[in-house]
């Protein structure tokens, strides 16, 4: 396929994409939260003041206060006959709230304080469309972080944890990385790319690597994929060159980049979840730090700055490969990362991706050493974290706990409004934009300086 016709067809997929993409529904509720940054201390009252939204609700809605999404704590119904409601509670440890609003009935035929006390609606057989959890469903949630910097571990980290990494990236040392180029063509003008395929421990790493087409050392960019598997976008690392990066887009799986398929089961993750020495995130794991490998024996590395950026399942490998590879890492940018707080179900946590088995001990024991929390006390580099807190894919306690236990600066980000990034991607904005921010500031010789909790 020509050039020209590469960016009719993108343009083309664009356009489809961009007419599929849903409207936002119209919101029937507004919640006002009593701190404007959703943060609390503990013995606080944290509270929303609720009021109608751009559209006049048509539903009754009942309420339900849960402690990191898994233990419920109060519930109640909304009346908002006085224009107005309240939904609080006094908090008394650290943890993440997480309130469902559900609609239970049309408002017509249920009108608030007629249902006997303490009595649980259940959900009427009604067509129910809008809320704000991006699935419009009817469902609207908010969230609170109580004392944050104290939410702990759940779960203390294997005794061999550091053993058995260290042991893996020992024995991936004495692979040769065998690098292979693959020139590929960019419409992104002064950029040099091209594929690369290196050998790891059990598994080949992918990816593609772009530069700016002149002679010079540059700040080195690792990119590490969401969950998924498709093709990886070249355009994006050749835009990324393009502002000086010699940028490395790594495939999270054994594929070339540019493959949209590769044979990988999609239920990749769960591949081999009983065994430390099969799952499926070892030889990922493994690959992302064969990608550092090889980046340090490049000329064109300025040998000073290398930043680490991902999102989804691309934070998990961040925060994995920054504790794995610590004395290398400057910088670690993520957006809502997944992975962290694996045996959170048998703690009172709501779990996430990627959903180890809670039922299965076998399974959880092998997640703890893949959980970002056990990499995190090795971090040295400076961190950025997005945190969702409404997020249910990568639940914010688990985030807050990965973050607790890196003793270095970190900045963590709250994004009050958002679920998972594929779900509300309005309201992840800030963190994408802060990447781009810090991103701009390191590639022209600025330097990462973590500000602690953004507003």
């Amino acid at each position: 396929m020509t050039s020209a016709c590469t960016r009719l067809a993108l343009a083309l997929l664009s356009a489809v994409l961009s007419f599929a993409q849903p409207s936002e529904p119209p919101q029937q509720l507004t919640f006002t939260p009593y701190h404007s940054n959703g943060i609390y201390a503990a013995g606080e009252m944290v509270g929303w003041t609720v009021t109608p939204g751009p559209v006049a609700p048509s539903y009754a809605y009942k309420w339900t206060i849960r402690r990191n999404n898994a233990v419920v704590l109060k519930e109640g119904r909304l009346d908002l006959s006085s224009g107005k409601a309240t939904i609080e509670i006094a908090a008394d440890e650290p943890a993440m709230l997480y309130v469902a609003i559900e609609p239970y009935a049309p408002l017509a035929s249920e009108q608030p304080g007629t249902a006997p006390a303490g009595k649980p609606e259940s959900p009427a057989p009604i067509s129910i469309t809008g809320g704000n959890t991006g699935r419009n469903t009817g469902l609207y949630a908010v969230g609170a972080a109580v004392s944050p910097a104290r939410i702990g571990l759940s779960t203390p980290p294997p005794p061999d944890f550091d053993a058995f990494w260290e042991a893996k990236l020992a024995a991936q040392a004495k692979v040769p990385i065998n690098p292979q180029l693959t020139s590929v063509p960019t419409d992104v003008p002064g950029v040099e790319m091209n594929i690369f395929v290196l050998d790891a421990l059990g598994s080949k790493a992918h990816g593609y690597l772009a530069k700016p087409a002149r002679e010079g050392k540059f700040p080195a960019l690792i990119q590490l994929q969401y969950a998924g598997v498709y093709a990886l976008n070249a355009r994006a690392a050749a835009q990324r060159a393009a502002e000086g990066w010699l940028i490395l887009n790594v495939d999270s799986h054994d594929k070339l980049p540019s493959d949209p398929s590769g044979n990988i089961p999609r239920n990749y993750q769960a591949i081999g979840n009983t065994d430390r020495e099969q799952s499926y995130f070892l030889n990922m794991y493994l690959r992302d730090s064969r990608v550092l490998d090889y980046l340090l024996t490049r000329p064109d590395w300025d040998g000073t700055t290398i930043v680490l950026t991902g999102g989804s399942m691309g934070g998990q490998q961040t925060f994995a490969l920054a504790g794995l590879r610590p004395e290398k890492i400057t910088a670690a940018l993520v957006c809502v990362p997944a992975g962290a707080d694996t045996n959170g179900a048998l703690h009172g946590r709501k779990p996430g991706y990627p959903y180890w088995p809670s039922d299965n001990p076998d399974a959880l024991k092998t997640a703890l050493y893949f959980d970002p929390v056990n990499f995190a006390p090795r971090i040295k580099a400076a961190v950025m974290a997005g945190i969702g807190f409404i997020d249910t894919i990568s639940p914010p306690a688990g985030i807050w706990t990965v973050l607790n236990q890196i003793p270095g600066p970190k900045e963590p980000l709250p994004l009050l409004e958002s679920e998972h990034d594929n779900l509300t991607p309005r309201k992840v904005r800030a963190c994408p934009e802060r990447t781009r921010e810090l991103l701009n500031l390191i590639v022209n010789g600025g330097k990462f300086q973590p500000e602690g909790i953004r507003p």
